[in-house]
């Protein structure tokens, strides 16, 4: 006698969700994978993550409550998935040094210098490189960065502040040894 039986949690995702999901795809994909890869430094891995952010909003879309607007609600899960990934034993022992071509090309077709606008993002702290990467690529306002975050948004200002001095700082250690 064959025995299948369906997981309790298993969830059938109805097709208004479906669209809803592949509408939000359409808009904020290409935002979410350049965060993910400036996080992560690993365009495959970003991609990724990218994917994993998607399926949990298709999967939690229902239990969405509307308190923040539905990008930062995203970017929530995109930079939570990135977090996660980062303190993995796999992700601690690669070396992101050499960066290939495509992702650079996928990412940010036409900036001039995107290796050394790279190298000095990815050496801030964690903490500052998200603000980094929320307000300048996401543009995202404090507030809403406040929200992804869950910071004050007086905490939002400040961190934006160390991190842009910490990035003329890195910038001015760079031109030194050129």
């Amino acid at each position: 006698m064959n025995n299948i039986s369906v997981p309790i949690n298993v969830k059938i995702v109805d097709e208004r969700t479906k669209r809803i999901v592949s509408d939000l795809m359409e808009k904020y994909a290409d935002s979410v994978l350049r965060m993910c890869y400036l996080y992560l430094k690993d365009y495959h891995l970003a991609e990724d993550v990218t994917q994993e952010t998607f399926i949990r909003v298709m999967k939690n879309y229902d239990k969405f409550r509307k308190a923040s607007s539905v990008k930062t609600w995203i970017m929530r899960i995109a930079i939570n998935l990135c977090k996660n990934q980062v303190k993995t034993w796999w992700y601690k022992r690669q070396n992101f040094d050499d960066i290939p071509e495509i992702a650079y090309d996928a990412c940010y077709d036409g900036f001039v210098d995107r290796q050394e606008l790279f190298n000095v993002i990815n050496k801030l702290s964690p903490k500052h490189k998200e603000i980094i990467l929320l307000y300048y690529y996401q543009e995202m306002s404090v507030s809403e960065i406040a929200e992804v975050l869950k910071l004050k948004g007086s905490a939002v200002k400040v961190r934006l502040f160390r991190a842009r001095e910490q990035l003329k700082l890195n910038f001015t250690e760079d031109e030194q040894y050129e």
